[in-house]
């Protein structure tokens, strides 16, 4: 993950962009991975643990009407937490993680290890689905791991 993390800082230079995060199940796994390169207070500018739903409607506006429909754990909350984040922050580009990590809390429509992870830029917001194996841990951090690889993508895709 230091390899992703690093290369992420090293593209967020480059472009003089700044991040920020909204993190349900990983608790501060991805500020932390972000903030653990040096000089990482260049380009993240900071996050929001919300791991309550009291929370993500508050801090993070996520409409409620979005929760009762599709619930915490989907892309649709990913991507409302995400959006709201950049715009709270006022970053140019912010990432969200919202899932099930275990091991309690899964159902047959939402298993322990699915998670849902979304960035939002200027112009859109891309989210994605996964669904983790292993134990509490190694779910959280697969999903900081892919959050990390998925906003590289991001990055490249609009710099392109």
């Amino acid at each position: 993950m230091k390899e992703a993390s690093r290369k992420l800082g090293e593209r967020l230079r480059e472009l003089a962009l700044t991040i920020s995060v909204a993190e349900s199940c990983t608790a501060g796994g991805l500020a932390h991975e972000i903030t653990r390169i040096p000089g990482a207070s260049a380009y993240f500018l900071g996050g929001i643990i919300a791991y309550d739903n009291a929370v993500k409607t508050t801090l993070l506006e996520v409409p409620p009407s979005v929760l009762d429909e599709f619930g915490a754990v989907s892309a649709n909350t990913a991507e409302a937490m995400a959006a709201s984040c950049r715009r709270r922050f006022q970053s140019d580009i912010a990432v969200s993680i919202t899932g099930i990590a275990g091991p309690g809390g899964g159902t047959s429509d939402k298993p322990v290890g699915l998670v849902f992870i979304a960035v939002a830029g200027q112009h859109d917001v891309r989210s994605l689905r996964e669904h983790f194996p292993g134990t509490r841990d190694e779910v959280r951090a697969a999903a900081v791991d892919t959050a990390l690889h998925l906003v590289l993508s991001f990055l490249a895709r609009d710099a392109a």
